[in-house]
């Protein structure tokens, strides 16, 4: 959601719809024991025990001292990884759009028209996310909707407040993840967890540059969901549809886009990027298993390799069986846009257009395996590298059959 705070809006994506959820989620409530002073666990303890004839030990208690020992040492050790990004625009740049130099700069009393060639140059930070380094050599994780403004430059802010002219050097088609790139050597890495072995009630903390203002804010929660298939956009036109999001009551807020969500372990377990505004308590994150091939795509290619069918689809549900009339519920059916010259159903020379597919068909399965409401083309063809073929199953009117496409890599274009 883009908020107005101070003279920047804040970069996350706000959940539309939240479809059916692959696993169910539970909700949970913990209750905290806040306490003050420099007294650590093994210390309370020891002064229990030394008195134990006149005041009896709660375990309790010392559990709960002990859980929040562990999660001071788990922020202390990531913190340093994490980032700030800030997104920077000149007045001239923002000037070519009055309603947006209006809303972002509205104590700038010349107008647009009158900058002089210095004014026009300045820059104004007009909002702002979270990012973590990925490797020792300045490659930061983040999401792409807070690295997709127009025209604008960006500067990492470290824990140490060291700001770095970043560079944007991939950005993911599939998932609203970038990575960016500063100068340098030796920054802190954060350690990557196993996201498939997360469960329902993990206890999670996010941490991230909460309203584009407060800095390595740091929240604590649970897992409440996994599984997700969320629909999510922002008041600048980024819609997104994340599969496998992981839910969490921990606070996500305006900014924390692309921070990272660990857990008591210390690693990395999902990028932060959407919230729920319909209730409460409601964030979401992109599992680092899905994220993982990214980074190992970098390391590797230097850039991002993803595999490409080539289709436009839509998904096919009961409505619209119904409403076209398909013998089938599940599937997707290929459907040019409006206009099939720009938007068509098959890409021509695409792989899909290769194996003979054709606009109207309907993909029902990839290698045996039906696509439904929890199983999406653009997961399943994720699950492939470049270069491997498929087996798609297809009905074409009365006609079902299987065809072999081999996918290509999707490129820049």
């Amino acid at each position: 959601m883009a908020e107005r705070m101070s003279s920047a809006h804040q970069t996350i994506l706000v959940v539309a719809v939240t479809l059916a959820a692959v696993i169910g989620s539970a909700a949970g409530a913990v209750a905290a024991v806040v306490m003050t002073g420099a007294m650590n666990a093994s210390d309370l303890f020891g002064r229990f025990s030394s008195n134990a004839d006149k005041l009896p030990v709660d375990k309790n208690i010392v559990q709960l001292i002990e859980e929040e020992s562990a999660t001071i040492s788990v922020v202390d050790n990531v913190a340093p990884a994490v980032v700030s990004v800030l997104i920077k625009k000149t007045r001239g740049e923002m000037a070519k759009d009055d309603t947006y130099y209006d809303y972002y700069d509205p104590t700038f009393d010349l107008p647009p028209e009158s900058l002089t060639p210095t004014e026009s140059a300045e820059l104004v930070e007009v909002g702002g996310g979270s990012g973590f380094f990925m490797s020792s050599d300045g490659y930061i994780v983040t999401n792409r909707h807070v690295v997709n403004e127009e025209g604008a430059t960006y500067t990492v802010v470290t824990q140490d407040g060291a700001e770095l002219p970043a560079r944007v050097v991939a950005v993911d088609a599939f998932l609203d993840i970038a990575v960016l790139d500063v100068d340098g050597d030796g920054y802190p890495v954060a350690a990557l967890g196993d996201s498939d072995k997360i469960r329902i009630g993990s206890t999670v903390i996010a941490i991230g540059n909460t309203l584009s203002e407060y800095r390595n804010t740091v929240t604590k929660g649970v897992v409440s969901g996994i599984n997700r298939r969320v629909y999510a956009g922002d008041d600048f036109g980024s819609d997104e549809v994340i599969e496998h999001a992981i839910q969490t009551d921990a606070a996500i807020n305006p900014g924390n886009s692309g921070g990272p969500l660990i857990n008591l372990l210390g690693e990395v377990v999902g990028v932060n990027t959407a919230v729920s505004y319909e209730g409460q308590s409601i964030g979401f994150s992109i599992p680092i298993n899905e994220v993982r091939k990214i980074v190992d795509d970098i390391a590797q290619y230097g850039h991002i390799v993803r595999p490409w069918l080539g289709v436009r689809y839509l998904p096919v549900d009961e409505p619209l069986a119904a409403e076209r009339g398909l013998p089938f519920d599940y599937g997707v059916l290929l459907e040019s846009g409006d206009d099939p010259a720009i938007d068509p159903a098959v890409i021509p020379g695409s792989p899909a257009e290769i194996a003979g597919l054709r606009d109207g068909d309907v993909i029902l399965s990839v290698n045996g395996i039906d696509l439904t409401d929890d199983v999406s083309l653009g997961s399943q063809i994720g699950e492939f590298a470049p270069g491997q073929t498929i087996v798609l199953k297809v009905a074409r009117g009365d006609e079902m059959f299987e065809l072999n496409a081999t996918l290509a890599e999707l490129s820049d274009e």
